[in-house]
C-alpha cells in the first residue's frame, strides 16, 4: 500500500508538479502548510518490473547512518523498495521538526567552521539555540524562512598561484541545510554508482585510491586524467534542479534548494553578488548536489565498459590501452559539453603510468605500474602543505618545552602518516629527517649558538633523543609492515 511519501508516476508520463511550487523564490509564496509530521499514503513505484533496483552504489547498512528521527523503519522499508523511477513527496514536513534540526546543530557545532555574512559564530548559536528552536522550525513552516548569502572568501590552491572561491553559510542555514541533507540524502545515495566515493556514508579517499591500484595492477596502465574546470561554480542550476525533480516533487523542499541557490554571494569590497550558475563550495548540501550532478556521468561510463573511479569531482579513466583512453577521453568530452560544464584545456591529459612521469590523483602520484607492480608516493603539492603546517608549530624563536612543540607536532605527523602510510618507505625517512632539522634548529637557538646547524647537533640530539622525548616517527611506524612483507 503506499506510503510515506512516494507516489507512482504513469509509465511515461511526466513528474508531478506541485501546486504550490510558484517560483525560484519562496517568501510567503510556495509555503507548505503542515500541522505535525504525518504519514502520508503516497507512495508507489513506477516500472513494469515489481522488483527492487540493484543498487547503483551499495553502503555498508543505510541503518547505520541514515538519522533515524527522519528515517523510521518503514519509511526505510519503503526506501529498499523504490525503484529509480519512484519520486517522494511530502517530505518537507521531515525537514523542520525539533528532532531534526537539534541533530543537525550537533553536526553543524561539531564541525565548527567560519561565521557566515551574518558574523554569528557556531558558539554563538548554540548558546542562543533555545530560542532558535522555537523560532526557525516556525519559519520553515510557514515560509518566513529566508536564507542568507553565502560569506564568499578566495583561498589559495596548493602548490599554485591560482585561488578558489569558498561560499560560507550562515550558521542557521548550516543548520537548515543539514537537516534538509538527512531528509534527501537516503534517497540519492541508492542511485550513486559504486565508483564514486567523495562524501557518501560509507565511502572513502582510501577506498577510492585501494581501487586505483587494484585496477593499474590488473593491467589497466592508461590514465584519462580529467579535470573539470571551476566545478562547483559552474554547475547549471537548472539542470541541477531537472535531477532533483526526478525523484523530489515534494514543492516547499525544491522550493528552499532553490532559495539557496538564488541567495547569491557577499563578499568584501564587492557587496552582492547573484549567482547564475553553480552551489556555492563550502555549502553543508554542496558535495550531495555536485555528486547528483555527476551521477549520469558515472553510469555512462560504467555502461559503456569504462573503469572510472571520481572522488567528488576529482575523477579519472583507467584503461589497457592508448586507443581506449583516447576513446574514453572522447565520450567524457561530449557529455561534459552536453551537461554545460568545461574541462581544462591544459590540465585534462592521457598518460601512461607504466613510465616514469605517470599521474596524481587524491594527493598520491602513481607511476611505473607494469607486471602487478609500481610505485606511489605523496605528490608535490601534498609534501608542501606538511612542510607549510610543520614550519608554522617550529618557529626558532618559539616558546615552549621541546616535549610540549612535540605534543602538537604529534597529531599533524600522525594524522599525516595515516593517510599517506601505502607510500615507499623513502618517504617517511626524509619527512623524519627534516622534522628532527627543524627541532635542532629551535634547541640550537635557545643554545645560543650562531651559523649553521651541524654534526654536533646530530650527535647531541640524536634520532633516540626525540624518540625519548614522544616525538612520532614515520619511518618506525612503517618498519612493522615492511617486516611483513619481507
Amino acid at each position: 500500500m503506499p506510503a510515506d511519501g512516494a507516489e507512482e508516476l504513469p509509465v511515461g508520463g511526466q513528474s508531478v508538479r506541485s501546486s504550490e511550487e510558484a517560483g525560484n523564490d519562496r517568501g510567503a509564496k510556495g509555503r507548505r502548510q503542515v500541522e505535525g509530521e504525518r504519514e502520508q499514503p503516497t507512495e508507489t513505484n513506477t516500472g513494469a518490473s515489481g522488483q527492487s533496483p540493484k543498487q547503483a552504489g551499495e553502503t555498508p547498512s543505510q541503518r547505520d547512518w541514515v538519522e533515524r528521527c527522519v528515517w523510521t523503519e518503514r519509511r526505510l522499508q519503503r526506501l529498499a523498495q523504490s525503484q529509480e523511477q519512484t519520486v517522494w513527496f511530502s517530505l518537507w514536513d521531515k525537514v523542520w521538526p525539533a528532532a531534526n534540526l537539534n541533530q543537525a546543530v550537533l553536526e553543524v557545532i561539531l564541525k565548527r567552521g567560519s561565521a557566515g555574512v551574518d558574523g554569528q559564530t557556531t558558539r554563538q548559536f548554540s548558546e542562543q539555540w533555545t530560542p532558535e528552536v522555537q523560532r526557525l522550525p516556525t519559519e520553515l513552516r510557514t515560509g518566513q524562512y529566508q536564507p542568507h548569502p553565502a560569506k564568499r572568501v578566495w583561498i589559495d590552491k596548493p602548490g599554485s598561484t591560482e585561488q578558489r572561491p569558498l561560499g560560507i553559510p550562515a550558521v542557521r542555514d548550516r543548520v537548515v541545510q543539514a537537516a534538509l541533507r538527512h531528509v534527501l540524502e537516503p534517497i540519492f545515495e541508492r542511485d550513486f554508482a559504486a565508483h564514486s566515493y567523495g562524501f557518501r556514508p560509507g565511502k572513502s579517499a582510501q577506498q577510492a585510491l585501494e581501487r586505483v591500484e587494484n585496477l593499474l595492477n590488473d593491467g589497466h596502465p592508461w590514465i584519462v586524467d580529467a579535470d573539470l574546470k571551476g566545478y562547483f561554480d559552474s554547475i547549471p542550476q537548472t539542470r541541477l534542479m531537472e535531477l532533483v525533480g526526478r525523484r523530489i516533487a515534494d514543492g516547499g523542499v525544491k522550493d528552499l534548494r532553490w532559495q539557496y541557490l538564488a541567495a547569491g554571494v557577499m563578499e568584501s569590497g564587492k557587496g552582492w553578488q547573484p549567482t547564475g550558475s553553480g552551489t556555492p563550495q563550502g555549502s553543508v548540501i554542496s558535495p550531495l548536489l555536485a555528486n547528483l550532478h555527476l551521477n549520469p556521468l558515472d553510469h555512462e561510463m560504467a555502461r559503456r565498459g569504462w573503469s572510472m573511479v571520481r572522488y567528488a569531482d576529482d575523477f579519472i579513466v583507467l584503461c589497457r590501452n592508448r586507443e581506449d583512453a583516447q576513446r574514453a577521453l572522447e565520450q567524457i568530452q561530449d557529455w561534459v559539453r552536453e551537461a554545460g560544464l568545461q574541462l581544462h584545456p591544459t590540465k585534462t591529459r592521457l598518460v601512461d603510468a607504466s613510465l616514469p612521469g605517470g599521474f596524481d590523483f587524491l594527493g598520491y602520484h602513481f607511476e611505473r605500474y607494469r607486471e602487478g607492480q609500481g610505485k606511489k608516493w605523496p605528490r608535490k603539492k601534498s609534501l608542501q602543505q606538511l612542510r607549510d603546517r610543520i614550519r608554522a608549530k617550529t618557529s626558532r624563536w618559539r616558546a615552549g618545552s621541546m616535549e610540549a612543540i612535540i605534543a602538537e607536532l604529534n597529531p599533524t605527523l600522525k594524522g599525516w602518516y595515516g593517510y599517506f602510510r601505502h607510500s615507499i618507505p623513502s618517504t617517511f625517512q626524509a619527512v623524519d629527517g627534516w622534522v628532527r632539522r627543524r627541532l635542532r634548529s629551535i634547541q640550537r637557538c635557545r643554545w645560543k649558538r650562531k651559523g649553521l646547524s651541524r654534526g654536533r647537533e646530530n650527535t647531541e640530539m640524536t634520532n633516540q633523543w626525540f624518540a625519548e622525548r614522544g616525538l612520532f616517527s614515520m619511518a618506525l611506524a612503517c618498519a612493522p609492515k615492511l617486516q611483513s612483507h619481507s
